[in-house]
């Protein structure tokens, strides 16, 4: 093991846990895996193609959904509301999971559980609904903490691309949910056979992660608990450093931003007069193009050394698009649903790739995805209830959207922050 660098200082018995590297039996079963990169690259592709498709599966559908149940409007938000406080809440287990039973295992047991939540939602109780929802945010936490730090483990000298392909699936996984909700429902006869088809993805990437879970499992035994595992040096200390608090308050206020427009975007565009049909596909639209931004923005990140002025354009697209949505809504609807997904993607993109840039080691990385994606999405849960609630105290869109273009300034000074090059 190497020396661990001058003025580092090493754990004591109580931080042991939390601070480990790989023991060489499990890195030697990782360069097996890493021989056959199509094998990894493949599960990469479907664990990101469900981390977001069983949350857009269900705005399409939440009328049905709540007719069903006989649900208020209130209670029928919870819906979208409870998987993203368990996004929140689950990404705080993830790092240690994680170092306990290994990354590769934690993320096939993630992909069972999100296709358990995904067959318990449609169950008849409606609590089952809720537990379901739960378990599904719980499943997304584990996948969106560990996938950094597997991208930065596993492909160090293609992290910036390797982050673009993930980011982009993942979006292209909610575009396809979004876009096949209601025609799933016509085939399959309802809105429960429109989500429980999604447990048949998360199904296939769970068995495609087995084996790897296995094979590193089993590299690790004879070692004790914990067995993926030795102690190393101690990692900094995230909670004490500015760069780690710009990663993760740029990685909320953006996912804030996100989930405001997919709760409220084709509402505000059916009150300003478009047909219902028409806004869903304006709305379609703004999602698919998201996945240009979530594509391109990471590789230009990982070939600069200083991130800042992709931040400020990125932001200011958002902006621009934010702006024309206050003034003209109806009559440029196509040209913001354009600004406004090329900067969502390029957003969340780029706190993604923050999160691997910004860090020396795939431990401190995967420590880094917890922290950001653990107060974000408590950050994000808050945006889609209280600019509702904002909207119907005024009666109007124009203060909901003139605070999201205050969310813009925030998303500026946190770029301007995090794009420095520095390291955590």
């Amino acid at each position: 093991m190497p020396e661990p660098r001058p003025g580092t200082p090493l754990i004591d018995a109580e931080d042991a846990e939390d601070h480990i590297a790989p023991a060489p039996p499990v890195a030697a079963a990782r360069r097996r895996l890493l021989a056959h990169p199509a094998f990894v690259l493949t599960g990469i592709v479907l664990a990101s193609l469900n981390m977001r498709a069983a949350l857009a599966g269900v705005s399409p559908l939440m009328s049905e959904i709540g007719d069903h149940f006989h649900l208020t409007a209130a209670t029928s938000s919870l819906v979208t509301t409870i998987p993203l406080v368990f996004m929140g809440l689950g990404s705080i287990a993830a790092p240690r999971l994680a170092r306990r039973w290994g990354t590769e295992t934690v993320l096939c047991a993630a992909l069972a559980l999100l296709c358990g939540g995904i067959l318990l939602r449609v169950t008849p109780p409606v609590v089952a609904l809720f537990v379901g929802c739960a378990l599904v945010g719980t499943a997304i936490a584990l996948l969106n903490v560990l996938m950094p730090g597997l991208v930065k483990r596993d492909f160090p000298d293609r992290a910036a691309g390797m982050t673009a392909l993930y980011s982009t699936t993942l979006i292209l996984g909610a575009t396809g949910a979004a876009a096949s909700a209601v025609p799933l429902e016509d085939a399959l006869g309802g809105w429960q056979g429109s989500l429980a088809s999604w447990a048949v993805l998360a199904a296939v990437a769970a068995v495609l992660w087995l084996p790897q879970a296995v094979l590193v499992r089993r590299a690790g035994r004879g070692n004790g608990p914990g067995t993926t595992s030795a102690p190393t040096a101690a990692g900094p200390r995230l909670s004490r450093s500015p760069l780690a608090w710009q990663v993760t308050l740029m990685m909320g206020t953006q996912s804030l931003v996100a989930y405001v427009c997919i709760a409220w975007m084709p509402t505000i565009f059916t009150d300003h007069g478009m047909s219902k049909s028409q806004a869903g596909i304006v709305y379609a639209f703004y999602t698919l193009t998201q996945m240009a931004g979530s594509f391109f923005v990471p590789l230009l990140a990982g070939r600069m050394r200083d991130q800042r002025l992709l931040a400020v354009g990125v932001v200011a697209l958002l902006a621009a698009g934010l702006t024309g949505l206050l003034t003209a809504p109806v009559a440029g609807a196509w040209v913001w649903a354009t600004l406004m997904g090329v900067a969502q993607g390029g957003l969340l993109g780029l706190a993604l790739t923050f999160m691997v840039l910004r860090t020396r080691d795939a431990h401190t990385a995967a420590r880094l995805s917890g922290m950001a994606q653990t107060w974000g999405y408590l950050l994000a849960s808050v945006g889609p209830f209280a600019i509702g609630w904002v909207y119907g105290a005024t009666d109007s869109w124009a203060l909901p959207i003139a605070l999201l273009l205050g969310a813009c300034c925030a998303l500026l000074f946190l770029g301007l922050g995090a794009g420095r090059n520095r390291k955590i």
